[in-house]
Formats: structure tokens, C-alpha cells, sequence
């Protein structure tokens, strides 16, 4: 019965929301999603009826995003042809620099910020500065998929930071990339740019006009054998064991290596990104086996875009705000310069990096840093709407070297439990590390280009 409860509770904030931006022109204009407004109805309700609410809605909707984000990340390469490394790494090398830059510069302004300031003013746990980039460019899925990490080393209120600190990147991405936006228009750096008022009334609503929506995907099966979606759901939970396999795997091994350890490493270890290997190693046994056209990425993409906004509107919905509130400090210095590291990179270090299409090329890589994927891409709709530059094409194959590894990838899951097991010092020195060592490869890309005029 619980069940029923949550998912008819929340498929009514997600509709709320979608008709709520139907008819409030001010959240058209911000281009918010639905899934964030329905989540902001439902956080009020839960906060203006908490006590009237059943216990068991609101313990369901918690543990709700920890489950989707395992399905999100299996998705990811799933009915995608595996491209060569270096046809990869030559067209994403200058969108993976400033990518990389982002995201390890997180965790220098956040580790740093909190392990020599704010732990000592606030009181505060230093893996507090994780959550710059584990909220910012891993988002709600991510912080929902570390809920157990976050349980196992017994900092619960991590989980209402993190979700705050989400909603609050997601918002400011598309602000602030809207400001951006209009600044590079208004300094000629871009043209063409599709503002609210260019865009059809249905456009405006969210709503494609019946003669122009398209294919939500592609029917791999026939349907008297087995319906193909699905088949699709069944390839994404085989993903998922995969990855439950994976980490049964490394929990084990660990017991059996260490059996002496007080703290275990792997047990506060996240699942979703053993999903995501998961996910690539069965879309290889496919293309090995030459049954890959059984898989459709689009049907992939559906699923995983209706997990992500029933993520969302859970995650908003159930945020303590107790626990914001006690925090509001340090929470909003984390917020002030996470988004100046952002904004910095834009302005300075794009012009300098990308001899061509600088600024479309790094507003996807703003709207990720701040928000997700979808937010970098709708900031990248606006100023590039029919991909007349590189940029889509860089930023899509930057993401597949960079996504198994930062904002919810590898190194994102394992540097929580590392700041408790290790020390937040040891964790920042490496993060100082690499963020030196991308520097110094975008020095040399910018140095290169200058002299040989490359058209990156």
C-alpha cells in the first residue's frame, strides 16, 4: 500500500508541475523543470502537513532516488556503438580540459574551504566539502545513490545538504547560464540565439505541436514475443546486477584481504557507478555476440529521463529543511564560490581554450558544472539551436570519457568514502594534484593553438 501511495503521490507533483509552468509565465521564462516545481509543491506540503502525513510516504519517497540513479547510470552506454579511444580523446581533449578543471576545482574550493575554514567557524564535518560537486555537477541522482555512504559513516544530514545543494545548482545553472547568455550576445561573442519571445506558443508551454514530436524510441522486438520496452527495462536490470555483482564482489574481497580493518571501505561504497560498468561490459557482450540493434538508446533515454524526474520530485519533496536551516552558512559559502569557479571558467578560460565556437562549447560545460547533462544541453539548444558548431558533438564525446569518472562517476563515489577513511587533507591534496596536472594540459592545448592556429 505504501508503494501505491508514493508513486501515486508523486506522478501528481510531477503532473502539478507540468501544469504549473503550463500557466505561470515567470517559470516558463526560467525554464525550470517540472520535476523541480512538483518536488518544491511537494517540500511545501511536507513541511506545512508533515505530522498529518503518513510516516511510511515520506520514508518511501527518501529511499525512492537511491534506487533510480542505479537505473539512470546503467542506461548511459547502453544501445551506443563503443567509439575508439583516440577518435574520442581527439575531439573531446580541449571539452575534457575545462570539464575536468570544473569538477576537480569542486573539490579544491569545497574540501578546501571546509577543512581550513568552515569546519572551525561552523562546526561542520569536512565531507561537507564533497558536496560542491556531488550536488552541482553529480545532482539529485547522485546524492540520491550516496544516501547509504552517507548512512554508513553516520552524517544523515549529508543527504538534505546534498539535495539542497542540487536544487540550488540546477536553478543557478539555468539562471546564470541565461545571464551569460545574454551577456556573449550582447558582446557579439554569438548569434542566432533563440530567445523565449522566438519561440511558438507551444514551444513556450513545453509542448511539441502534434505534427513535429519525435520518436520516443525505436521497437527492437516484435511485441508477441516480448514487449520491447520491456525488454529494455530487462537489459537495464541485468545492468544493475551486474553492478550489485561487482560490488558483492569488492565487499568480499575486502573482508577477505583485510579481515582485521576497522572501517571497510567498500561497504559505504555507492552502487551506481558498478551500473554504469555494468551497462558498458553488457552493451559490449552485445556487440561481441552482433546483437546491438536489439538495444535502442532512445527507448534507454526515455527510461532513464523518467527516472531522473521521479528522482527529482522525490528528492526536492523530502529535503529536511531543519537541516538546511541549521547549515545556512556554510551551505551558501559553498554555493558563492562553487559558482564563481563556474562562472570563471566561462568567461577567462574558454576564450583562451577553444579557438572557435569558445562560448557555445563552454555554456554546455557551465549548465553541467551547476546543474546536469540536460541542463548543459538546453543552455547549448539556446545559443547553438541547429548544431551549426562542433560543440554538441565535442561535448557528447567528452562525456564519455568524463562521465564514468566525475559528476556521479568513479572518482565522485569513492571520494566520500575516502575523506572519512583517509582525512579530508590527504583527499584535497590529491584533488590540488590533479587539478595541476589538468591545468597544465590546458596550458599546453592553449599554447599549441595559438602557435599552430588548430581548429580545435
Amino acid at each position: 500500500m505504501t508503494a501505491i501511495i508514493v508513486f501515486c503521490s508523486l506522478s501528481s507533483l510531477l503532473v502539478l508541475g507540468k501544469f504549473l509552468r503550463m500557466k505561470i509565465r515567470l517559470l516558463q521564462r526560467l525554464y525550470l523543470p517540472s520535476s523541480v516545481i512538483g518536488g518544491l509543491v511537494g517540500l511545501a506540503v511536507v513541511q506545512l502537513c508533515g505530522a498529518r502525513l503518513p510516516s511510511e510516504w515520506v520514508s518511501g519517497a527518501q529511499r525512492l532516488p537511491s534506487f533510480l540513479i542505479n537505473v539512470i547510470f546503467a542506461t548511459l552506454f547502453l544501445g551506443t556503438a563503443t567509439p575508439k579511444f583516440r577518435q574520442a580523446w581527439r575531439m573531446a581533449l580541449p571539452q575534457l580540459c575545462m570539464g575536468q578543471l570544473l569538477a576537480w576545482g569542486q573539490y579544491v574550493i569545497g574540501l578546501g574551504l571546509v577543512g581550513f575554514l568552515l569546519c572551525h567557524f561552523f562546526d561542520v564535518p569536512p565531507a561537507m566539502g564533497n558536496l560542491v560537486e556531488i550536488g552541482f555537477e553529480g545532482g539529485h541522482g547522485t546524492v540520491g545513490g550516496m544516501v547509504e555512504s552517507f548512512e554508513y559513516y553516520q552524517w544523515e544530514d549529508g543527504i538534505a545538504l546534498g539535495y539542497t545543494m542540487a536544487t540550488v545548482g540546477m536553478v543557478l545553472g539555468i539562471l546564470i547560464g541565461m545571464m551569460l547568455i545574454n551577456w556573449a550576445l550582447a558582446k557579439g561573442h554569438i548569434q542566432g540565439v533563440r530567445n523565449f519571445e522566438d519561440r511558438d506558443h507551444l514551444e513556450q508551454l513545453g509542448i511539441y505541436a502534434p505534427e513535429e514530436r519525435p520518436a520516443a524510441g525505436r521497437q527492437t522486438v516484435v511485441c508477441d514475443s516480448l514487449d520491447s520496452l520491456a525488454w529494455h527495462i530487462a537489459l537495464i536490470g541485468i545492468a544493475i546486477a551486474i553492478g550489485f555483482g561487482m560490488l558483492k564482489g569488492l565487499q568480499s574481497a575486502e573482508i577477505f584481504l583485510f579481515p582485521n580493518a576497522i572501517q571497510r571501505f567498500f561497504t559505504g561504497f555507492p552502487l551506481f557507478p558498478l551500473c554504469m560498468i555494468g551497462g558498458v561490459l553488457l552493451q559490449r557482450a552485445a556487440e561481441c555476440f552482433k546483437l546491438e540493434k536489439l538495444i535502442d538508446h532512445g527507448q534507454m533515454q526515455r527510461l532513464s529521463g523518467a527516472s531522473l524526474d521521479f528522482l527529482v520530485v522525490s528528492a526536492v519533496s523530502t529535503i529536511k529543511l531543519s537541516v538546511v536551516v541549521a547549515n545556512w552558512a556554510p551551505l551558501l559559502v559553498l554555493v558563492i564560490f562553487g559558482t564563481a569557479w563556474s562562472v570563471l571558467m566561462v568567461v577567462w578560460l574558454a576564450p583562451r581554450l577553444y579557438p572557435n565556437a569558445w562560448f557555445e562549447r563552454a555554456i554546455a560545460e557551465f549548465g553541467q558544472s551547476l546543474g546536469v547533462t540536460a541542463t548543459g544541453l538546453m543552455l547549448l539548444r539556446t545559443v547553438d539551436p541547429e548544431n551549426r558548431t562542433a560543440a554538441a558533438a565535442s561535448f557528447g564525446y567528452k562525456q564519455l570519457i568524463h562521465e564514468p569518472f566525475m559528476g556521479g562517476g568513479l572518482w565522485t563515489a569513492i571520494a566520500l568514502p575516502l575523506v572519512f577513511t583517509l582525512g579530508w587533507f590527504k583527499v584535497w591534496s590529491f584533488c590540488l594534484l590533479m587539478l595541476l596536472v589538468w591545468s597544465g594540459m590546458t596550458w599546453w592545448l592553449v599554447r599549441r593553438n595559438r602557435n599552430t592556429g588548430i581548429q580545435s
